[in-house]
């Protein structure tokens, strides 16, 4: 039976995704324990226990977790179309208000009883998910309801909220972030870590140096990464643009690499996935 939302509560293995991904569903994340620094859009966070996320999930995302750490954490992913009809009958539409405002958002607080009560949604939503003595209707019933409770206590974080943590990265952080910040960009263009090294006046061995100790790959994957969710942008948005234009747009010289590279990464090649993409909005 397909889950209505997919939770996961207090998971501790090794994260399903070690490239950066990005997906169509909201995300909530919390982070309990251990070590990890979080890559979002061009943001670098420095996760502590209790710290709270929230995605559109469109924006680039990877979690960095150093060899050998522990990486306890909870999230759970979901279609805003699922309670947007709940929401509308009690008003509380502007709920999901800062995932379309910000795209990503991170929570900080003090507030360590809401963190509980927003710790034992997430256990109660996975134990109702995984349960197998109720009917596919209860789970709607009750999965609605916890995520409509989950969105109100998130609202009260925000009001509380010590820190966004939008004070000034300093150090290898703050340079990380220039180097993303120049990738998503400049991703289009022929790009080299000499380009880049050179554009924002630092050493070329730095460059990849840093990059790879703040954010787990190399700047190239992360290029790559860049140009591979821009073309499933274009293959979805521009119908009738042709695979090589798109290639091309996004930073490929050659469509023929661009179309093996593609099915590589996302296990489908491009024409596939943008037939995929639009019988999705075909759908009665």
């Amino acid at each position: 039976m397909e889950e209505i939302v997919s939770v996961e509560y207090r998971v501790s293995r090794d994260p399903d995704h070690d490239q950066l991904h990005s997906h169509h569903a909201y995300e909530i994340y919390m982070f309990h324990r251990g070590r990890c620094r979080y890559l979002i859009n061009n943001e670098i966070y420095e996760l502590m226990s209790g710290d709270i996320l929230l995605m559109d999930g469109m924006a680039l995302h990877k979690p960095n977790i150093p060899k050998d750490s522990e990486y306890v954490r909870s999230h759970l992913h979901f279609s805003p179309e699922i309670i947007q009809d709940m929401l509308k009958s009690v008003n509380a539409t502007d709920l999901l208000n800062v995932f379309q405002s910000f795209h990503h958002y991170l929570i900080r607080t003090k507030s360590n009883s809401r963190l509980l009560d927003v710790e034992n949604i997430f256990k109660k939503m996975s134990e109702i998910n995984n349960a197998t003595d109720i009917s596919r209707v209860e789970k709607e019933w009750e999965v609605k309801f916890l995520m409509g409770q989950l969105l109100v206590t998130i609202n009260y974080l925000l009001k509380d909220v010590t820190s966004k943590v939008a004070e000034k990265s300093k150090g290898k952080t703050c340079h990380a972030e220039r180097i993303v910040s120049y990738i998503q960009k400049n991703h289009h263009e022929n790009l080299t870590i000499n380009k880049i090294a050179n554009t924002l006046n630092l050493n070329k061995s730095y460059v990849s140096h840093v990059f790879k100790d703040m954010t787990g790959f190399t700047v190239m994957e992360y290029v790559m990464a860049c140009r591979i969710k821009k073309a499933k942008y274009l293959l979805e948005t521009e119908q009738h643009q042709t695979i090589k234009h798109i290639a091309q747009q996004c930073g490929f010289e050659n469509p023929t690499h661009f179309s093996r590279y593609f099915k590589e990464k996302e296990s489908i090649s491009p024409k596939d996935y943008r037939n995929q993409r639009l019988q999705f909005y075909r759908r009665d």
